[in-house]
């Protein structure tokens, strides 16, 4: 039997970091019962690279490709995935899971297939093991993160999305050596499966994505309007950082929601998330809890995100920001 796993391409080539946490899942869950583990993509042979696989335990990839399909179409994604474990080209063994990371693009095209195929779906999960023929044992995040489930999923093939904030990254590491194998497969697609295509725009692609920014600069309310993300802005870019938002921010229409951090927005996973002027309502928490480190920037010593952050800074963030911005500005200076 295989495990396969979804890999989503970052705009700059290579598996995203999502994707890459989910196969520390997806490998766990192989390992368990020796099963093969297989990693199926969207694109050119070469848009994953060889060791990065190697590195996440795979021996074998499906590079999907067909010459209708040329951006993100969620049931054509699921189609072909069907089609995929269904054919199983090459000879290779039948797939008992499939496996995604729980981004916008993974839980729509695994939803999808699950409609498809009648297959069971979990979402977020944060760990899997076969506990038997046809059964999985799932620990996945519930209530946005705030409890953990222990469950076990019965099905011949099981669909499983990953909440990657909660996987570490490498943590599937196996150090295989060799080569993977990677064979194209190119799908049977009807029109029907290609109402629905988005396609990301060349100045939209080259910036810093929220889900997968190292740092990120978020604010809140205490911005103060539209024109208070100038400042922001200034300081994600000498961070090299995304922005991200709170929910009253897209609210009251200052910013777009694919800026939002939360519940109903984006989950970021950053190495530091500088947020300023929010309060940290729990649906705000629920989408940055993954953040290594927190600071906070706020002149409210008793807003929720004081007590969760790791560093708290009580003061005006239209103060605070501009001195931040001119220290930057000074290194900068002085290392050249």
């Amino acid at each position: 039997m295989t495990v396969l796993c979804l890999i989503e391409t970052d705009a700059g080539g290579g598996g995203s970091d999502a994707s890459m946490r989910a196969a520390a899942v997806a490998a766990g869950l192989a390992r368990s019962a020796d099963e093969d583990l297989a990693a199926a993509w969207f694109g050119a042979a070469d848009a994953v690279d060889q060791a990065e696989l190697l590195r996440a335990g795979f021996r074998s990839g499906h590079a999907i490709g067909s010459g209708a399909l040329s951006g993100y179409a969620p049931l054509a994604w699921a189609r072909a995935l069907a089609g995929l474990s269904a054919a199983r080209p090459g000879g290779f063994e039948p797939v008992s899971a499939i496996v995604a990371a729980a981004t916008d693009h993974g839980s729509e095209v695994l939803a999808h297939l699950g409609a498809i195929t009648g297959a069971p779906l979990a979402a977020n999960c944060v760990s899997a093991v076969r506990a038997g023929p046809g059964e999985c044992r799932l620990v996945r995040q519930r209530w946005a993160g705030s409890l953990l489930e222990d469950a076990v999923l019965e099905a011949p093939v099981a669909l499983l999305t990953v909440a990657a904030d909660a996987v570490p990254p490498g943590a599937a590491d196996a150090g295989l050596d060799g080569d993977v194998v990677v064979e194209r497969y190119e799908p049977e697609l009807a029109d029907g499966d290609l109402l629905v295509q988005a396609v990301e725009s060349a100045e939209r692609r080259t910036g810093v994505s929220l889900a997968t920014a190292r740092v990120v600069v978020g604010g809140g309310r205490g911005v103060g309007g539209p024109e208070g993300f100038a400042a922001l802005e200034e300081l994600a870019g000498l961070l090299g950082a995304a922005v991200g938002v709170s929910r009253v921010v897209t609210s009251q229409g200052w910013r777009p929601h694919k800026q939002q951090v939360g519940q109903t927005g984006t989950k970021i996973t950053p190495e530091l998330y500088l947020a300023c002027g929010i309060s940290g309502a729990i649906q705000h928490m629920a989408g940055c809890q993954g953040a290594k480190t927190i600071v906070a920037i706020n002149t409210d010593p008793g807003a929720p995100i004081v007590a969760k952050a790791d560093y708290a800074l009580i003061g005006d963030l239209h103060q605070v920001i501009p001195a931040l911005i001119e220290a930057l500005r000074a290194r900068s200076r002085r290392d050249r």
